[in-house]
């Protein structure tokens, strides 16, 4: 019952300040994109902590055309790597998730690479539906940042926890042979 009362209270102030910059930022302008995507990043990360969910799905497994990561390498996800080194959100992610070398802390880094692409997965959706209505609104140059920057902030975080997990995987299953 607490558990939904916590998600439910979460839903509605997401759903009341995305009201509030819709209200306040005109929606068709970088400003709004960019204030939505770290507005959803911020309440989808609180909602999906509190949910607990184990993250059991198949959807999280390597698919067979994502063999090696060729897929992701091929549109650009080394490059996508080094621009988060050298803004330093590198630094700053393993300071919250530091990558240790027991098997335990690799299988919370494996946990916490589902848990932020279901993170992305749902602010990606909403931002595209916010997309599309800039789009059929305002026309399509005036949600050109909407798409951008929701490529930039969630799809191609995505594409990097899909190719990082089979990585952890075969570490943790080498790890756990010793």
């Amino acid at each position: 019952m607490r558990k939904t009362l916590i998600l439910a209270l979460i839903a509605i102030i997401t759903i009341g300040s995305i009201c509030a910059l819709v209200y306040y930022i005109k929606m068709d302008g970088f400003s709004f994109s960019w204030i939505l995507n770290f507005l959803l990043m911020l309440f989808v990360t609180f909602f999906t902590g509190a949910l607990k969910s184990p993250l059991t799905s198949s959807y999280y497994n390597e698919k067979g055309w994502e063999r090696r990561g060729k897929i992701y390498e091929h549109l650009g996800i080394n490059f996508f790597r080094k621009i988060l080194v050298w803004i330093g959100w590198e630094a700053v992610i393993r300071k919250s998730f530091p990558i240790g070398k027991s098997t335990g802390a690799l299988v919370n880094l494996h946990y916490q690479t589902k848990k932020s692409e279901l993170d992305h997965l749902i602010i990606l959706l909403i931002v595209l539906g916010f997309n599309v209505f800039v789009a059929f609104k305002f026309g399509v140059l005036k949600s050109v940042w909407l798409l951008v920057l929701n490529v930039l902030l969630n799809l191609y975080p995505i594409f990097l926890q899909r190719y990082n997990r089979p990585r952890i995987e075969r570490a943790i299953n080498l790890s756990k042979r010793r």
